[in-house]
């Protein structure tokens, strides 16, 4: 199976070949750089691993929230691909993204992933290892004020994004004991996207491109859940 997942839902852009298990990736931290960087990354990993666009079964994206410049040009970007090739898309939350890049380079199994959302609050998620070693949002998405944060009930809980960055005394201040660390330079990566949607894609959790949607969560009232 080959798929393609981009990411661009914050500073990062990056882009990911996931062919049969094996994963190649173009990375760049380039705030304003996206929509001139992730075509010519899709063109240099679909080079590097030997596939052609044809040979793609679907593509994937990091479907926010985020920035809401970012998220938009991974959600037209993707359809405008899915559309041109008759392809299933597969959306993934940038904060299970986030934390399951957390996961891969720390071995972290409870990631609390956070962005700046500006205006004085955070996106924010729990997210835990299940048995498929992918994280999984625990209890949705949520907007809201750092102060706010539903806090876990169990501890050992390490932190991510950032909005660790931009409110880490008031994070810390909610969450106590159970946050054992954090990193507020974590980056969202699409290798990481990659692996999540193939297994998505593989138990049947595609959608058509017209279903292919971002998610700002801003555009919703405040502490309504988003499907991780």
């Amino acid at each position: 199976m080959h798929l393609i997942a981009i990411e661009t839902s914050a500073e990062a852009c990056s882009a990911a070949l996931w062919s049969d298990g094996a994963v190649i990736e173009r990375f760049e931290l380039a705030p304003r750089g996206h929509s001139a960087l992730i075509l010519p990354m899709l063109d240099e990993v679909l080079a590097e691993g030997g596939v052609s666009r044809s040979s793609l079964d679907a593509v994937a994206f990091g479907r926010g929230p985020g920035s809401f410049t970012g998220v938009r040009i991974a959600a037209g970007v993707i359809q405008g691909i899915a559309y041109g090739l008759d392809l299933p898309v597969v959306p993934v939350s940038s904060l299970a993204v986030l934390a399951q890049g957390v996961m891969r380079e720390t071995g972290a199994r409870q990631v609390l992933a956070a962005f700046d959302a500006r205006m004085s609050e955070v996106y924010w998620a729990a997210c835990r290892m299940g048995d498929d070693g992918l994280m999984a949002i625990k209890d949705g998405e949520v907007l809201c004020a750092p102060a706010e944060i539903p806090v876990p009930g169990n501890g050992g809980w390490y932190g991510a994004g950032s909005g660790w960055g931009a409110y880490e005394s008031e994070l810390v201040a909610a969450l106590g004991d159970k946050v054992e660390g954090w990193d507020p330079d974590a980056q969202c990566h699409a290798a990481d996207a990659a692996v999540i949607a193939a297994r998505r894609f593989a138990d049947g959790r595609a959608v058509a491109a017209d279903q292919a949607l971002p998610v700002y969560l801003r555009d919703k009232v405040a502490w309504k859940k988003g499907a991780g």
